[in-house]
C-alpha cells in the first residue's frame, strides 16, 4: 500500500500510478479510497480498465446510474463487448429499461452470433419479461 500511496505522490500526472493505488486500495477492502483513485486515473486519461473498475465499485453502492455511465466511458474507450454487458445492466438496475435494451442491442452486434443470442440475453437481463 505505501508504495502505491509514494507512486501516486511522487507521479500524480501518471495514470498508471493512479490505478495501481486504486487496485492496492480495493485490495485492502477500501472501496472509496479506491474509487477515488480510479476517478483520477479517468481524469487523466480515457481507460477501460479504470472505467470498468469504478464502474464495478459504484454498482456495488447500488449507484446504478454512474455504474451505468463509468460502463459507457469503458465502451467508449475501448472495453468492448463486456462494458456494454454491464452498461446494460447498470441501466436496467437504474430502472432506464429502454437505454437498457439499446445497449443490450448494441451489444449484441458486438459478440459473436449476439443478434441470435438477443432474446435470451434479453431474458436474462429483464427476468420479469420471461412471461411475455
Amino acid at each position: 500500500m505505501a508504495a502505491a500511496q509514494q507512486a501516486a505522490q511522487r507521479f500524480p500526472e501518471n495514470p498508471d500510478a493512479w490505478m495501481l493505488l486504486g487496485e492496492a486500495w480495493q485490495m485492502a477492502f477500501r472501496q472509496q479510497d479506491a474509487l477515488v483513485a480510479y476517478e483520477q486515473v479517468l481524469a487523466l486519461e480515457e481507460r477501460p480498465d479504470a472505467a470498468l473498475a469504478a464502474g464495478d465499485l459504484y454498482r456495488r453502492a447500488g449507484r446504478h446510474a454512474e455504474a451505468a455511465a463509468r460502463f459507457a466511458r469503458a465502451y467508449a474507450a475501448g472495453g468492448g463487448a463486456e462494458a456494454l454487458w454491464l452498461n446494460a445492466q447498470a441501466l436496467f438496475q437504474a430502472g432506464d429499461v429502454r437505454a437498457a435494451d439499446e445497449a443490450l442491442h448494441l451489444w449484441a452486434t458486438q459478440v459473436p452470433d449476439g443478434l441470435t443470442r438477443l432474446s435470451q440475453a434479453r431474458a436474462e437481463l429483464f427476468p420479469e419479461k420471461r412471461g411475455s
